[in-house]
């Protein structure tokens, strides 16, 4: 088992009506704030309304960067920025999913960022660094950005999409209602991506971090359990609670703890994927993680017994050798995904090989996935990559 460090400094309001804890949350690093969201759901859903009855009630003064995309682009940082120095933001209040909520991370940083290029900034920050405080509010269940540090942006100009550690949030709300008006295909996305934050780090030569293994298995069968009821039953509190619950912690670290880090090679391939192609990063993760399975477990057999585990453990899989096994307990991750809705070929996407090894290069610079699980080349990237077509 491995040495860690716990410190995540993040306060969480979790449950039906937290917003109410908004005011306080907000007030004790003042009162000019840069309201952050996405494409503007939360204002058919009444959220933005809510959120501006607070603020205009508490004397807030407030400033608004809308239209953060998707995979959120170097440019709405910059412009987050200017609009923070140009009017002495004392607070970023990101609402919406983990793209607002890592776009404003960088904004956060961005602030006291002394160069002009906000792209090499997000290139080379390491670590925690002085950040304007964040809070946020949190409207779907995927990537753990409420609970953890770090922030991926696309800058479209050069097919980069780079992760980087900005700032943890101050204050985080989560109320699962807000996520009952979640598309059918972002409720699957999102759990995908849930999945994937655990088993980018469950997959691991570490043999004996028991506890963290457990609570690795308990969020993968809780989000097993809960995906389809909420696909089936939108507006089912217990499953979007239990599945906004997993998504915090996925991401936090904690389910790694004492494990050697792994590299998160999916992360990585798939970071490309988005970056060339702007896909739906759940979908993106999805497609991959059977084919890196099967790819890795071919090229190294002695990796299997994490795959028994996996099998036995997630999926509650028996009466197998254990060669079967293993590849049982990955077709059960295909289906559970097929069978959510989501698409499982990169054909599906409209997606061809003209990039192939430009990605795997860019997936494995600075020899990233050497450190993996089972170490990656740029061969084995494009391999992956072509079994997903």
């Amino acid at each position: 088992m491995e040495n860690f460090i716990h410190d995540i400094p993040t306060k969480v309001y979790f449950g039906k009506g937290q917003i109410s804890h908004l005011d306080e949350a907000l007030r004790q690093f003042g009162t000019r704030v840069l309201m952050t969201y996405g494409g503007g759901s939360i204002k058919k859903t009444g959220l933005y309304d809510e959120i501006m009855k607070i603020l205009n009630d508490g004397g807030f003064t407030v400033f608004e960067l809308s239209g953060i995309d998707p995979n959120p682009r170097v440019e709405s940082v910059e412009e987050g920025v200017k609009i923070c120095r140009e009017n002495k933001v004392d607070v970023v209040l990101a609402v919406g999913g983990g793209s607002t909520l890592d776009c404003s991370k960088a904004i956060c940083s961005g602030y006291y960022y002394e160069g002009d290029d906000l792209w090499y900034m997000i290139k080379n920050v390491k670590g925690r660094k002085k950040s304007l405080p964040l809070v946020d509010i949190l409207t779907i269940s995927a990537t753990g950005s409420d609970f953890d540090a770090g922030g991926v942006i696309s800058n479209m100009k050069t097919n980069e999409k780079l992760g980087a550690s900005f700032t943890y949030p101050s204050v985080s709300i989560l109320d699962p209602t807000y996520t009952f008006t979640v598309s059918r295909y972002q409720t699957a996305a999102g759990a995908a991506d849930i999945m994937s934050h655990i088993m980018e780090g469950y997959f691991s030569v570490t043999p004996d971090s028991e506890l963290s293994d457990g609570l690795a298995e308990t969020i993968l069968k809780t989000v097993i359990k809960n995906a389809p009821i909420a696909l089936a039953e939108p507006e089912n509190y217990s499953a979007r609670a239990n599945l906004m619950h997993a998504e915090s912690i996925a991401c936090s670290g904690i389910p790694e703890f004492g494990k050697k880090y792994t590299g998160w090679p999916c992360h990585a391939m798939e970071h490309q994927l988005s970056a060339f192609y702007d896909i739906t990063h759940g979908v993106g993760l999805a497609i991959l993680t059977p084919r890196w399975m099967r790819h890795i477990l071919k090229k190294d057999p002695s990796c299997q017994w994490r795959f028994v585990r996996f099998a036995r453990n997630v999926w509650g899989l028996e009466g197998y050798d254990e060669a079967e096994l293993a590849q049982k307990g990955i077709d059960a991750l295909e289906k559970f995904f097929t069978d959510c809705g989501i698409p499982m070929t990169l054909t599906d996407l409209g997606i061809g090989t003209e990039h192939f090894e430009a990605m795997a290069a860019q997936a494995n610079g600075g020899g990233r996935l050497s450190g993996a699980f089972v170490p990656l080349t740029e061969e084995d990237v494009v391999e992956i990559y072509k079994a997903c077509l």
